[in-house]
């Protein structure tokens, strides 16, 4: 994480939300993708979007990128997906 952003660095076990609500393709998978790049290993990341390739995208991601897909509620809007950061 860039420490002149002013945030912390996540620590393991800490939760990030993700709120991508009203973005569309491929937007979605691209803010998942750096919020993991930026997070510590054991992170978790509550991502919500509304975007229904969604549902494709970020578990593929996921699955591609070697992290955890520890949940996903795509019956209702807004889509949620609980992902967990891999590392040693």
């Amino acid at each position: 994480m860039n420490e002149s952003s002013g945030e912390r660095p996540t620590l393991p076990g800490d939760i990030v939300r993700l709120d991508l609500r009203g973005l569309k393709c491929p937007l979605p998978a691209l803010h998942t993708g750096r919020a993991l790049e930026r997070a510590t290993p054991g992170t978790r990341l509550r991502v919500e979007c509304t975007d229904p390739m969604a549902v494709i995208d970020i578990p593929h991601l996921v699955h591609q990128t070697g992290h955890v897909l520890e949940a996903q509620e795509t019956a209702t809007l807004p889509l949620v997906f609980h992902i967990r950061k891999a590392g040693p």
